[in-house]
Parts: structure tokens; C-alpha cells; sequence
């Protein structure tokens, strides 16, 4: 299952897992035409299913009638997210509440109806997309850097519980990677992010999809982690 895979990186990831030959079930909030075009696409090319659904990765009753239609689970990656770029202080309460409820609560969901499915196969491996700003934050995202902070936090405490169960639970903290959650910068500022990485240049969605794949097939002693794919950023 991937959540947030109508486009960017949860669509480059749709690519590549089923490309390694997984079964998929897809999600996303509003594209659902363009989701279930790329669901086509992919049975078309691949010998796999692939299953496209609309659902808030925030809403918990959303979240339950979607697993009412899923009866097992290898993987799940959390990957929906939204931006919202600005000062705290003229932030509403409820779009505080939308960026907490889509990157943080949304993992928790997911991971609440998910963990049965796994727990019955004796195994499974949960991957949480977060950001390199839930480690160090961001000015004018700090709903986006508090969220991503407890993605993390999430992510290794999870890693603890489920770790006697052969459940893996890892995150990769994103850098700066070239999708449309970053059209709302300015070519300007978008440049001056380009010369602050090392590697002169954006992450693309594919290269976090082929690390969600390596993950995914790692040892099963690697757990816990959050990896930062930042072109050496921070």
C-alpha cells in the first residue's frame, strides 16, 4: 500500500514496486482519475494488480473503509503529504490541524489497522516519507517540521514495539526533491535552495523510490532507522 501515489514521489514509487513485481493498492485525495489511469498503466505493464482508491490519509473513517477492502499486507509507505509555507503566527488553527492530521495522524491510522494484517503473516515492513526538516526544521514550515518531527519519533518508537513481531518500521527524511509539493517557491528561491546542496542539484522522485525499494528488501535487522536522502544537504 501506498498512500499520496496520484503523483511525485508516491507515483514514482507505484513505478518501481511494481516494476519489482508487488501487488498495489493505491491511494490519493482528489486525483482519483489520474490514479486509477496510472493503476491501468501499471497492470498493463506489469504482471501485478493494482487496486486505486480515494481516501484522506487524515480521516480515521476514511482510513477504516479502505482496510475493510484489504485482507493482507507485505508493506505499507506512508507517503501523503501536503505543504503550507508562512509565518506561524498567521497560521489558522485549522490549518495547523490539516498538516498534523495528514503527515502525522495519517501514519498512525494506516499503521492502527495495518499491524493486524502483519502480525497475522508474521511479518511486514512499514515505510514512513518524511523530511530532513523534521530534524533540523524549517522557517515559515513549522507545522510541516512538527510533523515530520513525530513521523520520526513515530517511526522509532514503532520500530521498538513491533521489532519482536518481525515487523520492520523505517522513514527516509527527504531532502529537497523535485515535485509539485515545491512549485509554490519562487525560481529564486528555488535556485538559492539549489546551491545550498552540496550535490548542485534537486532529488528526484525516482531516487526515493529506488531507496524505498532497497529498504524494503534490506536485512530484517535494519529497523528503527531514518535515512536522509539530502544530496548531502544537511
Amino acid at each position: 500500500m501506498i498512500t499520496g501515489a496520484s503523483r511525485g514521489i508516491g507515483r514514482a514509487m507505484a513505478e518501481t514496486f511494481a516494476g519489482a513485481g508487488y501487488d498495489l493498492v493505491l491511494t490519493c485525495l482528489r486525483r482519483i482519475d489520474e490514479l486509477n489511469a496510472l493503476g491501468q498503466a501499471l497492470e498493463n505493464t506489469y504482471p501485478i494488480s493494482c487496486r486505486c482508491f480515494a481516501a484522506d490519509a487524515g480521516d480515521y473513517e476514511e482510513i477504516s473503509s479502505l482496510f475493510t477492502r484489504v485482507d493482507r499486507l507485505d508493506v505499507l509507505i506512508n507517503n501523503a503529504g501536503i505543504a503550507h509555507m508562512g509565518l506561524l503566527q498567521d497560521m489558522t488553527p485549522r490549518q495547523w490541524r490539516r498538516v498534523l492530521a495528514t503527515h502525522l495522524d495519517g501514519c498512525f491510522y494506516t499503521c492502527k489497522h495495518a499491524i493486524p494484517l502483519m502480525l497475522a503473516q508474521g511479518s511486514g515492513h512499514i515505510l514512513n516519507i518524511s523530511s530532513i526538516w523534521g530534524n533540523v526544521g524549517a522557517s515559515a514550515e513549522v507545522a510541516y517540521s512538527a510533523a515530520k518531527g513525530g513521523v520520526n519519533s513515530f517511526t522509532k518508537a514503532l520500530a521498538k514495539e513491533l521489532a519482536p513481531s518481525r515487523i520492520r518500521v523505517n522513514a527516509i527524511a527527504c531532502g529537497v526533491i523535485d515535485t509539485d509539493m515545491n512549485r509554490c517557491l519562487s525560481e529564486e528561491d528555488m535556485e538559492t535552495l539549489r546551491r545550498e546542496i552540496p550535490a548542485d542539484r534537486l532529488g528526484t522522485p525516482q531516487e526515493v523510490a529506488a531507496l524505498a525499494l532497497q529498504l524494503i528488501q534490506s536485512p530484517g535487522y535494519l529497523t528503527g532507522q531514518i535515512i536522509t536522502l539530502d544530496g548531502g544537504f544537511i
